[in-house]
C-alpha cells in the first residue's frame, strides 16, 4: 500500500478527473480517515515540476484559508516522488466527505425545490465565505457540491483565483466549465464573486428545473446563449417563493453589477425554507442590497467572528 509523506496510506482511488486522482486515505499519525488529492503524473510532467507544485499549492492556500462547514476542510500538502528520477507529485489532504455529488443527485431524478433552495443556500454561504477573503472559487457546479448527512460541501478550489486579478496570460482559454461560466468571464474581464454568483445562480436553476437556463446543442451554443438570450423562465411550481424567483433572475443577470452577494443569496434563500447558514460577520457590515425581509439582526455587527443565522427565527449565534 502506497504511503505519502511516511503519513497517509492511499487505500483506493474514489475519483479521477482531469487533472488528478483523488483517493481515500488513512492518516497513520492521527488514525483517520482522509481524502488525498494527487495530480496526475502526465499532467505534473506537461506542466513542469515547479509549475505543478505551485498549482496545486495555491488551491490547498485557497481551500485552507476557509474554515467553514459548507467547505471540505485541507489538513495538509506535500510532494511524493513516485518512482527514482521521476518529478515531484504534488498531493493535498482533505477531509474525507462522504456523500453524493449534487449532480448525481440531479442526473437521479427531478429534486424538490425546496431542498435545492437549501443546497443553494449552503453553497451560497460557503462562497460569502470565499470571498471574505478575495477567493473566487470559478467552478460552482453539481459536481463540486457533495451532499452529506451534515449539510452541503463546496469542493475543489483547483482554479481558485484571486479577486478582479486577471489572469496571467490573457491568450489562456476561460477556467471552468461553459455552462457555468459568466458572460464577462469571455470577454476577457477578471474573474469577481459576482462570476461565481452566475453561477450559483446556474445551479439553482438546475435544482429547481432539473436543467440548465439556457438550451443549446454544443458549448459555443451555450455561450452566446448566456451572453445574448434570456434563460428560460421558471415553471408554475407550489409555494416558490417569488423572493427566490427574483434572487435567481439576478444571478443570471448579464451584467455583474446587477448581480446579489453571496450573503444576501445565502441568507434569502435560508430564509424561503427556513434553513440555518453561517456566513461571515465582515459581511454583514458592507452596503450590498439587502433581502426585502432581513433574516439576521444588525447586532450581529458587533460580534467578533461569524454568525449562524436561524433565519426562520430571525435569531444569530456566535460561532
Amino acid at each position: 500500500m502506497r504511503t505519502l509523506g511516511g503519513r497517509y496510506q492511499l487505500v483506493r482511488r474514489i475519483g479521477v478527473g482531469g487533472m488528478s486522482e483523488v483517493w481515500r486515505g488513512h492518516d497513520r499519525v492521527l488514525d483517520r480517515p482522509v481524502a488525498v488529492k494527487i495530480m496526475a503524473p502526465a499532467v505534473s510532467g506537461t506542466l513542469g515540476e515547479v509549475a505543478g507544485v505551485d498549482l496545486v499549492r495555491s488551491e490547498a492556500r485557497s481551500a485552507a484559508r476557509l474554515a467553514h462547514p459548507n467547505v471540505a476542510g485541507v489538513h495538509d500538502f506535500g510532494t511524493s516522488r513516485p518512482d527514482p528520477g521521476a518529478h515531484e507529485v504534488p498531493y493535498i489532504v482533505m477531509e474525507l466527505v462522504e456523500g453524493q455529488t449534487l449532480g448525481a443527485h440531479l442526473a437521479a431524478g427531478p429534486m424538490d425545490w425546496r431542498i435545492g433552495v437549501r443546497i443553494c443556500a449552503e453553497v451560497a454561504a460557503a462562497l460569502a465565505a470565499a470571498h471574505n477573503h478575495e477567493v473566487v472559487h470559478r467552478d460552482i457546479k453539481p459536481a463540486n457540491v457533495m451532499l452529506t448527512p451534515s449539510g452541503a460541501k463546496v469542493l475543489d478550489f483547483g482554479i481558485a483565483a484571486v479577486a478582479g486579478v486577471p489572469d496571467a496570460d490573457p491568450d489562456m482559454p476561460v477556467m471552468g466549465t461553459p455552462a457555468y461560466v459568466a458572460p464577462e468571464l469571455f470577454e476577457n474581464h477578471p474573474p469577481t464573486p459576482a462570476s461565481d454568483m452566475f453561477a450559483l445562480g446556474t445551479v439553482l436553476h438546475q435544482c429547481i428545473t432539473g436543467r440548465l437556463p439556457w438550451r443549446a446543442e454544443s458549448p459555443t451554443e451555450l455561450v452566446h446563449a448566456q451572453r445574448y438570450l434570456d434563460p428560460d423562465p421558471l415553471p408554475e411550481l407550489d409555494g416558490l417563493p417569488p423572493e427566490v424567483e427574483d434572487l435567481l433572475s439576478r444571478c443570471l443577470n448579464r451584467d455583474p453589477q446587477e448581480r446579489p452577494t453571496a450573503m444576501v443569496a445565502a441568507l434569502l434563500l435560508a430564509e424561503a425554507v427556513d434553513a440555518r447558514v453561517y456566513v461571515p460577520i465582515q459581511d454583514l457590515n458592507t452596503d450590498s442590497p439587502r433581502p426585502s425581509i432581513s433574516p439576521w439582526d444588525q447586532r450581529a455587527a458587533d460580534e467578533p467572528t461569524a454568525v449562524a443565522v436561524d433565519a426562520g427565527a430571525g435569531r444569530h449565534r456566535a460561532g
